[in-house]
């Protein structure tokens, strides 16, 4: 069972989390009119008094477009807002997750997105590793990753998560942990939630934008911090094939970090994974804000 926060921001101001509820007939239940966010939220391990934030600044912007897609204005000022007033009043003394979301609270039946109201909430719960960090077992799911002539990909709408959840029901149900969707064009683009990394000859290969992935926060600073410390860091569309011959293979995202994966369907990958290793140790001592050069992703909230 998730340990949820016990407040919730809801309707404009913080309430206790039970009583932030909706109708049966909201709209955005029906028809997935909806978008979300998702932020890491943890104690500063030199300060009990203070919340570390990674890339606050960047997810609150990414909510702000994704609430456009759904033709609604939210300011990530706003956003930022809420999810202050939010951690002060929780007090969260755990790592934690905040799922910000902006969805239509309109009761009629009618899918659209025009002449209808809509409204911001925020929750959160105790988190700490989504995935396993010794590695996950993923295999290559049947079904495809939507188009952006389809969906708009660009942002996290709730709708379209309908292809996450049936891949990774698949994917459990049929002995592994995750799955790896590929694109209408066969080539990969994601797994359930987040994106995918391969190293070849200690170079590291990610699908594009062009690729239908979404445009992970996690994936934007691994590139980054990984061309920092030196790393080739090539975005273009990668084969099924290049999978099973990477000397490396991990996921990122909010929720999931740095994850490794072991397994791909029937093939076992190598467990020495030097890169990635490399990453993820640089990428946690940025979140636990002890590495200076990258202060400037963390966004601390005194409580």
């Amino acid at each position: 069972m998730h340990q949820f926060l016990p407040y919730a921001w809801f309707g404009g101001r913080c309430v206790p989390f039970a009583e932030a509820t909706l109708s049966v007939a909201t709209h955005a239940l029906h028809y997935g009119t909806g978008a979300f966010g998702g932020m890491r939220a943890i104690p500063n391990p030199n300060d009990a008094s203070e919340i570390l934030l990674f890339r606050a600044d960047r997810h609150a912007k990414r909510l702000s477009e994704s609430a456009k897609l759904l033709l609604t204005e939210l300011s990530p000022e706003t956003i930022m807002a809420a999810v202050i007033e939010f951690l002060k009043a929780n007090k969260p003394t755990k790592p934690s997750y905040l799922r910000p979301f902006v969805y239509t609270s309109d009761l009629g039946i009618a899918p659209r997105l025009h002449d209808i109201e809509t409204d911001f909430l925020i929750y959160g719960i105790e988190l700490g590793d989504y995935l396993s960090p010794n590695g996950v077992s993923c295999r290559i799911s049947s079904w495809t990753r939507q188009e952006d002539r389809s969906l708009p990909l660009r942002g996290k709408i709730s709708g379209a998560y309908i292809t996450s959840s049936l891949a990774k029901t698949e994917a459990v149900k049929s002995g592994f942990d995750e799955a790896l969707l590929l694109n209408s064009r066969g080539k990969v683009s994601e797994a359930s939630g987040m994106n995918l990394f391969i190293v070849r000859d200690s170079i590291l290969y990610t699908p594009g934008v062009d690729q239908d992935i979404l445009e992970g926060i996690t994936r934007a600073s691994v590139i980054e911090l990984a061309r920092s410390m030196g790393f080739t860091v090539v975005e273009r569309p990668i084969d099924k094939t290049e999978l099973f011959i990477a000397d490396e293979v991990f996921l990122t995202g909010t929720a999931a970090k740095v994850t490794p994966v072991r397994r791909i369907e029937s093939t076992d990958l190598a467990m020495h994974r030097p890169v990635m290793e490399a990453l993820r140790g640089r990428l946690t001592a940025i979140t636990e804000a002890r590495d200076p050069i990258f202060d400037h992703w963390v966004t601390r909230v005194g409580i």
